[in-house]
């Protein structure tokens, strides 16, 4: 299957197998991540790879939208801190193409993940995560164990402008 293919069958994978993604291929997704363009190059991210079973237990239980975090391999919490205007302005974008890059990486490699924008509970707490930084997301990652289908996407007529709107 194409890399085109395989990203226009990406689905937000919520149900994972036990099977845990091999180093290799999680650094992989990292470095996808890692290598992502940000606006003059300023790179404001940060990542906090989460493979500890206690600390997934935690966020699963602490979120009221992420039980299934208990059970992916490793969860990828994306932040930024600005530093500066372009960071202030653009850190969060810059952390979002990011974690897409992961998604991709992770999707060509044969893992499933699920964005997750439940920010509930205490997470800066338990992560440790310091004062000025700003969570973007948290990106669930794992071998899936279910195959979504394709939701409903709106008609591109009504979506896609030529020119002018």
């Amino acid at each position: 299957m194409s890399c085109i293919d395989l990203i226009l069958k990406r689905r937000s994978i919520r149900k994972y197998s036990s099977e845990p993604v091999s180093e290799e291929v999680k650094a992989k997704i990292l470095e996808a991540g890692r290598q992502a363009p940000s606006a003059v190059n300023a790179q404001p991210w940060h990542f906090i790879v989460v493979d500890d079973p206690a600390l997934k237990e935690s966020l699963a239980s602490t979120g009221r939208w992420r039980s299934f975090i208990r059970d992916c391999s490793f969860v990828v919490v994306g932040l930024y801190k600005s530093h500066n205007p372009i960071t202030k302005r653009w850190g969060q974008v810059d952390t979002v193409i990011a974690l897409q890059n992961m998604v991709l990486a992770a999707q060509v490699q044969g893992v499933g993940s699920c964005w997750i924008g439940d920010l509930s509970g205490d997470v800066k707490g338990l992560l440790g995560i310091p004062g000025g930084a700003e969570i973007v997301a948290l990106i669930s990652f794992g071998i899936p164990d279910e195959e979504p289908g394709q939701k409903s996407k709106k008609d591109p007529k009504k979506i896609f402008h030529y020119n002018r709107w």
